[in-house]
């Protein structure tokens, strides 16, 4: 026999879960992963940055958001998730200027070379900085949304793959590991595989594609002081930050990628330490450790969050791509309350248990951050 929920949330990582936390509480809730631990893969690859200037508007619109919900929660926390680490981007005046957005302002040489004495003067020759940009504690996030959703009665399975997923009547059947699931709405936050599981469900795919992202921890011959800015190249070819007494570095690369438990290729770690050497004076030495992640993109480059048009109660969570963590509270926040109220936008407080969410009712006012969220929207439809 199936277990009875309002809603089944598919994938464990920061979607998920800050999904998971957000509607706690208010309705039941069963969230099944397929690895045996949560945020396995790309929530546990996070270059633990939120940057408010980063991304297209409404991206940098869901950052400010998301830091405002995480910094009441920090209030009193023992172990707070944000601390402040400006954002610096670095590269010609042309370059710069086009990728400076939101919060960033342009700053002159000196006083970028001021921030980060690291850099060689002749290897930039413009900069712009964002000082609202917050380092994270990524893995102090996972464990708060866990913790809520669990205190609230939200059911956490792993090492449950989803096999099986169909309407049936008035709800989704859902096959997970050994375990059956019925709920009104299935949500995909499958990350890079939220299109098979789409398919698996017999709903139309929308073209997520993933894309590889690298990053290592590399010991210094000269670490980085205290404060020092996250630095990344306004071309988006590197970026780099303290780490402790090392640094964290990435390529940055941009590289389609099937859905996969991604890992490091040959070359492309060694290839940026000697690009970093001849840029900077950190001196990097030994790779302490090194990893892949994927950031998966909708085709226009925005998270695809909201029903979808023509599968009843499957609701989409995906397509994030490098902004999973910096706009998850506030993506959680829309997320739970177009849940709550159902397809057609009915009021939260009437959604009520055992099928009422994710009903259709009355239709409803659509906000314009989730008008340019949505699955249906037609630059990722056509």
């Amino acid at each position: 026999m199936a277990s009875t929920y309002d809603v089944v949330i598919v994938g464990g990582g920061i979607a998920g879960l800050s999904l998971a936390s957000a509607l706690a509480g208010k309705c039941t809730v069963a969230l099944v992963e397929a690895e045996q631990q949560l945020a396995y893969h790309t929530s546990s690859r996070s270059a633990r940055q939120l940057i408010p200037s980063y991304g297209p508007p409404v991206v940098q619109e869901l950052t400010v958001r998301t830091l405002e919900l995480i910094a009441a929660d920090d209030a009193g926390q023992s172990r707070p998730v944000l601390s402040p680490r400006s954002f610096l981007l670095i590269g010609d005046d042309e370059t710069v200027r086009a990728e400076a957005s939101g919060e960033m302002r342009l700053i002159s040489h000196d006083e970028a070379l001021g921030l980060c004495p690291a850099l060689k003067p002749e290897s930039f020759s413009a900069a712009g900085l964002d000082t609202g940009s917050f380092g994270c504690d990524a893995p102090a996030l996972l464990e708060r949304h866990r913790a809520r959703a669990a205190a609230a009665g939200v059911d956490i399975v792993t090492g449950a793959r989803v096999h099986s997923a169909q309407r049936l009547g008035s709800g989704w059947e859902v096959g997970a590991g050994q375990e059956g699931f019925s709920a009104g709405v299935l949500v995909n936050a499958a990350g890079a595989w939220a299109d098979e599981l789409a398919v698996l469900s017999g709903v139309e795919k929308i073209g997520l594609q993933p894309y590889r992202r690298t990053a290592a921890i590399v010991g210094v011959g000269h670490p980085l002081p205290e404060g020092s800015p996250m630095v990344a190249a306004a071309d988006d070819s590197f970026y780099f930050r303290k780490e402790g007494g090392d640094v964290l570095i990435s390529p940055s690369e941009h590289v389609a990628s099937p859905a996969e438990d991604a890992r490091p290729r040959p070359g492309d770690v060694e290839r940026l330490i000697s690009r970093l050497n001849s840029l900077t004076t950190l001196g990097i030495g030994t790779v302490r450790t090194a990893w892949t992640g994927l950031r998966t993109e909708a085709a226009d480059g925005v998270p695809v969050v909201g029903f979808d048009a023509e599968a009843r109660g499957f609701y989409w969570l995906a397509g994030q791509g490098g902004y999973g963590f910096q706009t998850s509270s506030g993506i959680a926040e829309l997320a739970a309350a177009q849940i709550l109220a159902g397809p057609n936008g009915r009021d939260a407080q009437s959604a009520g248990h055992a099928g009422g969410v994710g009903q259709d009712s009355g239709a409803g006012p659509v906000s314009r951050t989730a008008d340019a969220l949505a699955a249906t929207r037609w630059s990722i439809r056509h």
